[in-house]
């Protein structure tokens, strides 16, 4: 059983933290067009689209490339699940061969969905490049030694503490909450 949770990170400070993540993007990639920003579902996805509001707020971009990345057969915990895996759809409206790909997911804990994602990506085609973007890096407790080129906030939180993005879309305002445990 979860607690009530804690805000870690408020609306507006959420709102900020996206547009500052967009503008690094920009400073990096002098031509948004060369970045093929890709979403892992289903998190990743609400983030992804996010970014790309905020890069043509910011940006003249005519093209940006953007699109989603189903895991749900790559994942290495996939055989020892015993609920029913909802799979999402995969959507790369480009061709992923020779890319810069980034790769965008809302938190990055053991490192394992990343791989995941990575995995799948290869199946599309070689990326020129692949970089990462999460919003909330719990730091600790990497299983693979997978980092972020681009972090919203960094948290430091009990392997025991859950940490979850709550994206408008779905519950009606942004925010970041951490969760203790009970036990």
């Amino acid at each position: 059983m979860k607690s009530q949770g804690k805000d870690i990170l408020s609306s507006e400070r959420f709102r900020l933290t996206l547009r500052r993540l967009a503008h690094q993007i920009v400073e990096n990639y002098p031509e948004l067009s060369d970045v093929h920003i890709v979403g892992i579902q289903e998190s990743g996805v609400h983030f992804a689209q996010r970014m790309v509001e905020e890069l043509r707020q910011i940006s003249s971009a005519q093209t940006l490339h953007h699109g989603k990345l189903d895991i749900s057969f790559f994942r290495d915990d996939y055989h020892l699940r015993t609920d029913p895996i909802e799979v999402k759809p995969t959507e790369l409206p480009f061709d992923v061969e020779g890319k810069r790909i980034l790769l965008l997911d809302d938190v990055l804990y053991t490192g394992r969905t990343v791989h995941a994602a990575m995995t799948a990506l290869l199946h599309f085609g070689r990326p020129r490049s692949i970089e990462l973007m999460v919003l909330v890096d719990r730091r600790f407790n990497r299983h693979f030694p997978i980092r972020a080129d681009y972090t919203g906030i960094t948290v430091d939180a009990l392997d025991n503490a859950y940490v979850r993005v709550e994206w408008a879309e779905e519950s009606g305002v942004d925010r970041i909450r951490m969760f203790a445990s009970d036990s």
